[in-house]
């Protein structure tokens, strides 16, 4: 079936890039599941024992926020949410704009920014799988002030806001759930502020790529030198040094933008104790 199409056509070029990620044979009624997609379900599949699974149909639930409500409530919710593929450099909401969208991130990473007058906009927090994007819509806020982007390509559960501020008052597991997000959200934003100010940036880059890796539920992303500067919000020949300082120890693995951990655990001894702090207030909320 590869073989039949046309080099350099726009299907073949899609599959090279890796925007496919299965072929369905009708004629056959076979899925022919392509290299990228094989390994996210090898993936997912060591990840099951950690997350939480809907007992209808078995079907792990990603985000933990929804994992963690009860399963009519989750169902409620289900009706509403849209699966949906964010992209790199995707803006999803923009400072003092209202919010149109919520989204449960499965796999990816999307930046909190702040913007400073005269500077780019600093990074003062970070969404995984572990929370919302739009979490003012929960406290009845329609507008945030902060610019939510893009920085890891993957998955989510988008919901459109005005849904969410109808389930809200119906659901108390899904106000709780929410609330104690925001709490854990205001904790690691304030934690951001203490590492961008006082610590090095060999730690602070540490706890970056863990921080990374978490959301993206894999020891292996792309950021470039230059993204990576603008998020901590230092020079990209600072960026430059603290990488080539944890590449030489055997902690990662950097090339042209693909970052590899190599070494969690040493990885997680060089970085400032801010990222065992973050863990710990979500692993409390």
């Amino acid at each position: 079936m590869l073989l039949r199409l046309p080099k350099g056509g726009p299907e073949h070029q899609a599959v090279e890039a890796g925007e496919i990620d299965a072929i369905i044979d009708y004629a056959g009624s076979n899925v022919i599941l392509l290299p990228a997609a094989r390994r996210a379900l090898r993936e997912a599949a060591n990840r099951a024992p950690a997350a939480k699974r809907d007992p209808a149909n078995q079907a792990t639930i990603a985000n933990s926020l929804l994992a963690s409500l009860p399963h009519a409530e989750y169902q409620r919710l289900l009706a509403r949410l849209e699966p949906v593929t964010l992209k790199f450099g995707e803006v999803l909401h923009e400072a003092g704009v209202p919010i149109r969208y919520v989204y449960f991130p499965n796999d990816c990473a999307i930046s909190l920014l702040t913007a400073v007058e005269g500077h780019q906009a600093l990074e003062v927090g970070l969404v995984g799988h572990e929370g919302m994007v739009g979490i003012p819509l929960a406290l009845g806020i329609d507008v945030s002030f902060l610019r939510a982007l893009v920085r890891g390509t993957g998955t989510a559960m988008r919901m459109e806001s005005a849904a969410l501020r109808e389930e809200i008052p119906q659901s108390k597991p899904l106000q709780q759930a929410l609330f104690r997000y925001q709490h854990a959200l205001t904790g690691q934003i304030a934690q951001f502020a203490v590492c961008n100010q006082f610590h090095s940036g060999q730690a602070r880059l540490a706890r970056y790529l863990l921080m990374t890796a978490d959301c993206a539920r894999s020891s292996e992303f792309h950021l470039t030198h230059a993204f990576l500067a603008h998020m901590l919000g230092v020079r990209r020949a600072g960026i430059t040094l603290a990488a080539s300082a944890l590449q030489k120890r055997g902690l990662i693995k950097y090339r042209r933008g693909e970052i590899t951990l190599l070494d969690r655990k040493r990885l997680t001894a060089a970085s400032c104790e801010c990222y065992r702090i973050i863990k710990r207030i979500y692993e409390g909320a």
